[in-house]
């Protein structure tokens, strides 16, 4: 197994959320926040989850509130929101720090020393696609929409 997949979450409702299950999957790993310019994009993540889920992909939503505070909200608000608002049915973290003393260990694998993408996480929505085999593919800025075609093409390129 690798790195990536030694790694345990923990998911909105409290339960654990081992990474171990998304072996042989594509993950598209996404800092995310409810309280941002950017969070409309939460619609394009949750279509790009639903095309592409049937190959072998999902999104995996990160929760934080490092970016001028725009996820200060309870774990429990973040869920009915994203359910309410945008029908999220993708896996959705705990609120999590991606930069820092306290980075979590997967953005230590991600983005810190000796990453393949390495660097601060600039902005909500910071997006990282995960390989099935664990390794980090790409990376993209908080601007790049779900529906870009640089994005898309990498999604499909590692599903065929």
């Amino acid at each position: 197994m690798s790195a990536f997949h030694d790694l345990k979450l923990r998911a909105l409702d409290g339960q654990e959320l081992p990474l171990a299950p998304f072996k042989g999957q594509l993950v598209l790993v996404v800092n995310v926040a409810s309280k941002c310019g950017l969070t409309p994009q939460y619609a394009g993540l949750e279509k790009l989850h639903r095309q592409y889920h049937a190959q072998g992909f999902t999104v995996l939503g990160l929760p934080c509130n490092q970016f001028a505070e725009q996820e200060p909200d309870s774990e429990e608000a973040i869920r009915e929101f994203c359910s309410l608002n945008y029908g999220v049915t993708f896996p959705l973290g705990s609120k999590i720090e991606v930069n820092g003393h306290d980075r979590h260990p997967l953005y230590r694998l991600l983005a810190g020393e000796g990453a393949e993408f390495p660097g601060d996480i600039s902005w909500n929505f910071e997006k990282f696609l995960v390989g099935q085999d664990g390794r980090v593919l790409a990376r993209f800025s908080p601007r790049t929409v779900p529906d870009d075609p640089a994005l898309i093409q990498a999604i499909e390129k590692a599903l065929s």
